[in-house]
C-alpha cells in the first residue's frame, strides 16, 4: 500500500471507541474498522436497515385547524397560531436507521505488540492495519467492493503458517447465528417494528411485533491459504494459514417503501448467496484490482495540490489536535477535501439509499435524531458536493427519493392542505415520512412544522441539469419532480392583506424570533426562506418548461405568482430580514442562516448583481458571528464556508474551515458540538459542506459565468486543482502562484458559450474562439469551443 501520507489518514493505535473506528463502504454496506490487535472488531451497516415497514403518518383532522391558524397569524397572534399548530397538525417521529451487526475477529497470537500503523488509504478506500509480533509482521487489509457487493477482509503475515483466527457475528437486534458449513457463519435477524427517537422519553423505546419488522441476514465466508477452517467455539476458525480472505455481505427484506418488509419483503438469504458466490470465484488480488478499478474512476477525477507546508508526518489524530494547540497545517484541508468526497462515494452510489445523517454508518438502535433524512438542511448539504466535485453519479439516490416522496407526498398535501402536487416536511425515513413530525411529545414548530423541503430538494435536480445538460434527465426525471411541487405550492399560497402571495403559516426552520406581545414565536407569515425557495422553484420551473417547449400556460402562471411575492428585504441593522416583519431575534447567534439561502446555495442574491442585498447577507453572517457559542461546532460553520465564499471573503470562509479542522473526531468525522447536547453525535453533512466550500473557494459557476479563485485563501499562495465542474457542462484544471491564477484549463461537455470572470487579464492559449462576452466590463470574457473539447487560457501581467 502507498505511502503517500497526503492522502492517507493514519493513527500509532487502535480505536478504542466507535467514533475513532475507520469508515469503509460501498454506497450499500458500511463497516467502522477498529484496528485491534487481539480482537478486531468490525461494525456493519447495510443501507436499507430500519425499524418499522410502511404505515400511515396522517393527522387527517390537520387540514380543519389550518384556517383558524392563517387567522391568527394574519392577526399578529402568532404563539396562539403556533399553539394550535403543535396541538393540532403535527404527526408521528419518523422511524430509526438501524446498527446491523459485529464482526469479530479474535487473533490467536500472543505477545507484545510494536511499529503498530493503522490507515485509510483515500485512493484506494482500503482501511489497513499492521504490526509485529514475535517477530511476524501481520497485516489486515479492509474494504468494501461496490464491483462485487462484498466486503474483504484478508489476513497476512510474512511468515507462512501463522494467521490463526476464529471469527463471529452478534447484533443489537433480534438474530440467530447459524455454522451449516464449516467455512461459512450466517446471522439471521428482525429489526424492531417501531423505535421511538433518542430524544423522545418513553418506557418501552423499541419495541418488537410478531410477525412484522425487516427480516436481515450477514453472511460470511472464509478462504484459508493453507491452514484448515473449522467451526469453532464461537464461530468460523482458521488454523495455521498463510493467509486468510474473509467475504462478507448482508442483504435485507427491504422491497421498496410502500411494501411490507415481512410480508411482502425480498429474499435477503437468496441475494447474499449470490454475492458470495460470485466473489469466492475471485483471488484476493483480483478482488482488490477491481475494487479499486470501481472507486479510483470516481476518486481520481479530482486533484487538489497545495504547495505549502503541513504535518503530513504526524497521524491524523495527532496533526488535529496541533493545529487546537496553534500550530498551522494547510495540507489538513486537502485531506479533508478530500475526505468528504470518499464519503459520499462509500454511502450514495446509484441504486442505494441516499446518504443520511450519519452516511451509512450507525452503531446504535436509537440513534441520534433517528438517523434520518433531515430536510431543512442536513441532506441537502450532503449533496452540496456532489456536482461541483465530479461526482454527479453520486447524487441519483436523493433523485431517486424525491420519486418516492411524490407518491406519499401527494396524499400529505391533499389532506393536510387541500392542495395538489407532494409537499414534504422537515424529516424523511427509509417509508417516505412526509408529514410533519413531532411525536406524542408535540415538538416545537420551529423544526416540525415546515412544509417547504420540495422546493429545496428541487434545486438538487435542477443542479444536475445545470451541471450536466442532460435534456432527457430534465424530461424524465427533473421536470416532473419540479412542476409537482410547483402545483402544491400555487394551491399553497394565499394573498395577505397588503395582496402579497405568501405562506400562512410559515416558520424559519429552527429559529425563533420576539412578536411585538414580546413573546418568543416561530410561526408567522411569508418568512424568508419560503419566499427565496418559490421565487427560485418558480424560476427553474418556468425556464426548463421553455427549454422542454411545454406547458405554456402553467409557466405564465408561475411568473405570474412569482412577481406576487413579497421581495427580500433589510432590517434595522442593515441584516437581510428573516421574517417578513424585522422582528428581534430570540437567538441572535443562532446556528441556521436559512434565510441567506437565496446567497446559497441558491443565486438569487449575487455580489455582482444585487451588491445590496448582498451585503446584507455579510451583515447577517458578522451578527451570528459575535453572538456564536464558542463551544458550538458543526454543520452550520460548513455553510459559513460557502456562504463567505459566495461573499468573496477568503479570510472569514478560512476561519470557519479551520473551526471545522480543530474539532472532529480523531477519524475527521464531523463531531456535533452544541452546549445543549449531552454528547456529541456523529454527523456528515460538515464534512460533505466543508468539501463543498473548498470547491467554492476556489471556482464558482452562478449567475452564468466561470469565477476562478473567487476566493483563495491567503494561506494557500501556491497549488492547483483538477477535475472541479462548473455549471453549463464545464470541467476545470486550475494553476496558481504567489496567489494569483497562471492558467485555467476549460473542458466544455457541449460546446455551450462560456463567460469567464476574471481580476487578472487573460489571453487565450489553445482550443476555443474568443467572443464577445454578454456583460461588459472590465474582467469578464467570452468563449465558444467545440462539443467535448478543451481550451486554455493563460494570465497576462496586469
Amino acid at each position: 500500500m502507498s505511502k503517500d501520507r497526503s492522502m492517507t489518514m493514519w493513527y500509532r493505535k487502535p480505536a478504542k471507541e466507535w467514533v475513532e473506528a475507520l469508515p469503509v463502504g460501498n454506497g450499500r454496506l458500511g463497516g467502522m474498522v477498529f484496528g485491534s490487535t487481539e480482537q478486531e472488531r468490525i461494525q456493519l451497516n447495510e443501507d436499507t436497515l430500519w425499524s418499522g415497514h410502511p404505515y400511515d403518518p396522517v393527522n387527517y383532522a390537520a387540514l380543519t385547524h389550518l384556517e383558524k391558524v392563517r387567522q391568527l397569524n394574519f392577526e399578529g397572534r402568532y404563539t396562539e397560531a403556533q399553539e394550535q399548530i403543535e396541538e393540532h397538525m403535527l404527526g408521528p417521529w419518523s422511524e430509526s436507521y438501524q446498527a446491523m451487526g459485529d464482526l469479530y475477529l479474535r487473533m490467536g497470537h500472543e505477545g507484545s505488540v510494536t511499529d503498530y500503523r493503522r490507515e485509510l488509504n483515500l485512493q484506494q478506500a482500503v482501511c489497513r492495519t499492521s504490526y509485529v509480533i514475535n517477530g511476524v509482521r501481520y497485516t489486515r487489509d479492509v474494504f468494501v467492493s461496490a464491483a462485487d457487493q462484498v466486503m474483504v477482509i484478508h489476513l497476512s503475515a510474512n511468515q507462512p503458517g501463522t494467521i490463526s483466527v476464529e471469527a463471529s457475528l452478534d447484533s443489537l437486534l433480534e438474530h440467530q447465528v447459524q455454522q451449516a458449513v464449516p467455512d461459512c457463519l450466517v446471522l439471521q435477524g428482525r429489526s424492531p417494528s417501531h423505535v421511538e427517537p433518542l430524544h423522545a422519553k418513553s418506557a418501552d423505546p423499541v419495541v418488537y411485533e410478531e410477525g412484522k419488522g425487516m427480516r436481515f441476514e450477514i453472511r460470511l465466508l472464509a478462504m484459508a491459504d493453507q491452514g484448515c477452517v473449522e467451526q469453532g467455539d464461537h464461530g468460523l476458525k482458521v488454523e495455521r494459514a498463510n493467509a486468510v480472505t474473509f467475504l462478507l455481505t448482508a442483504a435485507t427484506s427491504y422491497n421498496g417503501f410502500d411494501r411490507d418488509p415481512f410480508l411482502d419483503g425480498s429474499n435477503p438469504t437468496l441475494r447474499c448467496a449470490e454475492w458470495l458466490s460470485k466473489a469466492s470465484a475471485y483471488s484476493f488480488q483480483q478482488l482488490l484490482q477491481r475494487h479499486e478499478s470501481d472507486y479510483r474512476e470516481l476518486f481520481d477525477r479530482v486533484e487538489l495540490v497545495l504547495s505549502v507546508p503541513g504535518l503530513t508526518d504526524l497521524p491524523t489524530d495527532e496533526r488535529i489536535q496541533a493545529l487546537r494547540d496553534g500550530r498551522e497545517d494547510a495540507q489538513l484541508a486537502v485531506l479533508f477535501f478530500q475526505f468528504g468526497r470518499y464519503l459520499l462515494i462509500s454511502s450514495s452510489r446509484p441504486g442505494t439509499q441516499p446518504a443520511n445523517l450519519q452516511g451509512i454508518w450507525n452503531d446504535r438502535t436509537r440513534p441520534p435524531w433517528t438517523g434520518n433524512y433531515t430536510v431543512n438542511i442536513n441532506l441537502q448539504m450532503n449533496y452540496w458536493l456532489a456536482e461541483s466535485c465530479n461526482l454527479a453519479e453520486c447524487h441519483t439516490p436523493l433523485f431517486d427519493l424525491l420519486d418516492d416522496l411524490r407518491v406519499t407526498g401527494r396524499e400529505t398535501a391533499r389532506v393536510y392542505y387541500g392542495a395538489s402536487g407532494w409537499v414534504c416536511h422537515h424529516a424523511v425515513d427509509l417509508w417516505r415520512l412526509s408529514t410533519p413530525s413531532g411525536g406524542p411529545s408535540k415538538g416545537p414548530a420551529s423544526w416540525a412544522f415546515w412544509p417547504m423541503a420540495g422546493p429545496w430538494l428541487c434545486q438538487h435536480v435542477w443542479e444536475h441539469y445545470r451541471f450536466g445538460c442532460d435534456r432527457a434527465f430534465l424530461k424524465d426525471k427533473a421536470y416532473p419532480i419540479m412542476k409537482e411541487a410547483a402545483l402544491f405550492l400555487l394551491d399553497w399560497l394565499v394573498k395577505d392583506p397588503e395582496g402579497y402571495l405568501v405562506t400562512n403559516p410559515s416558520t424559519s426552520p429552527e429559529n425563533t424570533f420576539i412578536g411585538p406581545d414580546g413573546k418568543k414565536s416561530a410561526v408567522s407569515i411569508a418568512s424568508t426562506l419560503d419566499n427565496s425557495l418559490i421565487w427560485e422553484l418558480f424560476t427553474n420551473c418556468a425556464e426548463a418548461s421553455a427549454l422542454l417547449e411545454t406547458d405554456n400556460e402553467f409557466r405564465q402562471k408561475l411568473l405570474s405568482a412569482r412577481d406576487r411575492l413579497r421581495p427580500l428585504r433589510i432590517g434595522r441593522y442593515g441584516q437581510l430580514q428573516e421574517w417578513f416583519e424585522d422582528f428581534e431575534e430570540a437567538e441572535p447567534g443562532h446556528r441556521h442562516t436559512v434565510h441567506l439561502y437565496a446567497l446559497h446555495p441558491g443565486d438569487q442574491i449575487d455580489s455582482m448583481v444585487t451588491p445590496e442585498l448582498a451585503e446584507a447577507c455579510r451583515v447577517t453572517l458578522e451578527r451570528r458571528h459575535q453572538h456564536e457559542q464558542e463551544d458550538a461546532i458543526g454543520w452550520c460553520f460548513a455553510w459559513r464556508i460557502n456562504q463567505f465564499a459566495r461573499l468573496g471573503d477568503a479570510d472569514m470562509a478560512y476561519h470557519y474551515l479551520i473551526k471545522l479542522l480543530k474539532n472532529p473526531f480523531p477519524n475527521l468525522f464531523n463531531a456535533h458540538r452544541h452546549p445543549k447536547l449531552s454528547f456529541y453525535p456523529l454527523t456528515v453533512e460538515a464534512n460533505f459542506g466543508a468539501t463543498a466550500g473548498i470547491a467554492e473557494l476556489l471556482l464558482q459557476s452562478q449567475a452564468g459565468e466561470l469565477r476562478l479563485l473567487p476566493a483563495l485563501p491567503k494561506e494557500w499562495a501556491e497549488g492547483s486543482v483538477r477535475g472541479l465542474r462548473a455549471r453549463g457542462g464545464f470541467t476545470v484544471d486550475l494553476t496558481w502562484k504567489e496567489g494569483k491564477l497562471t492558467e485555467a484549463r476549460i473542458h466544455s461537455l457541449n460546446g455551450q458559450y462560456c463567460r469567464l470572470c476574471s481580476q487578472q487579464p487573460v489571453h487565450i492559449s489553445a482550443g476555443a474562439e474568443r467572443i464577445q462576452a454578454e456583460r461588459i466590463e472590465p474582467g469578464v470574457y467570452g468563449f465558444r469551443t467545440g462539443t467535448n473539447q478543451s481550451f486554455t487560457v493563460t494570465m497576462a501581467e496586469s
